[in-house]
C-alpha cells in the first residue's frame, strides 16, 4: 500500500562524546504540527492524527516506510520500555526511525550506536508520529532503539533505511 508523500525538514545534531556534526531529519503525516527537540539541542516535529477514524493512522499498526525504504526493524504495539534491535545497511544510507504513540505521557527514544535521541509527546484519544531520518557516520551499522514510556502509553516503531534527504537551503 503507497503511503502519503513526506516533507522533509533537515536539522543539525551534535554528537554529546565526540562533538561531530550529524544530520537528521524529521517529516510529518498529519495537519498539526507541534516542535520537539532531541537530547542534542537540535529541533524535529512531530504530527498529531486523530485516532483511528476515516483511515487515520492507528497505534496498532507500526508506522509504515516510503518507497524505495526497506525495513530494518518494527516493534508492534507495546507499553512500557523496550529495545529494539535494527539490522545493519548499505554505506551511505542513512536511518529512519519512526514512532506512533497514543496516552497520556512522553516516549523517550534513543538511538545507538550513533548517539541520537528524542523525545515525543503522547496525547489521549489520537495516535502523535514522528519521523526521523539520521545521516551520519555510522548510520549504516546495526543498533539498537530504546523506548522509555510510561505504562499507560501504547507505542510501535518502525526501523528503516533510505537515501539520505538533501538539505534543504536556509532562510536568512
Amino acid at each position: 500500500m503507497p503511503t502519503p508523500c513526506r516533507n522533509l525538514v533537515l536539522l543539525s545534531v551534535l554528537g554529546a562524546a565526540m562533538l561531530c556534526p550529524v544530520t537528521a531529519c524529521s517529516a510529518h503525516r498529519s495537519d498539526g504540527k507541534q516542535p520537539v527537540r532531541t537530547g542534542h539541542r537540535a529541533a524535529s516535529r512531530s504530527a498529531t492524527a486523530a485516532a483511528p477514524h476515516g483511515g487515520r493512522p492507528s497505534v496498532q499498526k507500526p508506522p509504515e516506510l516510503s518507497a524505495g525504504e526497506t525495513l530494518a526493524g518494527r516493534q508492534k504495539v507495546t507499553t512500557g520500555n523496550a529495545e529494539i534491535g535494527f539490522a545493519g545497511g548499505e554505506k551511505g544510507d542513512a536511518l529512519i526511525v519512526a514512532v506512533r504513540c497514543q496516552g497520556a505521557g512522553v516516549v523517550k527514544v534513543a538511538v545507538r550506536p550513533v548517539r541520537v535521541s528524542f523525545p515525543l509527546k503522547c496525547l489521549v484519544g489520537k495516535a502523535s508520529t514522528i519521523y526521523n531520518q539520521i545521516a551520519v557516520s555510522g548510520a549504516n551499522r546495526d543498533g539498537t532503539v530504546s523506548v522509555e514510556a510510561p505504562s499507560g502509553v501504547h507505542w510501535s516503531l518502525t526501523v528503516g533505511r533510505g537515501a539520505p534527504a538533501e538539505e534543504e537551503p536556509s532562510t536568512g
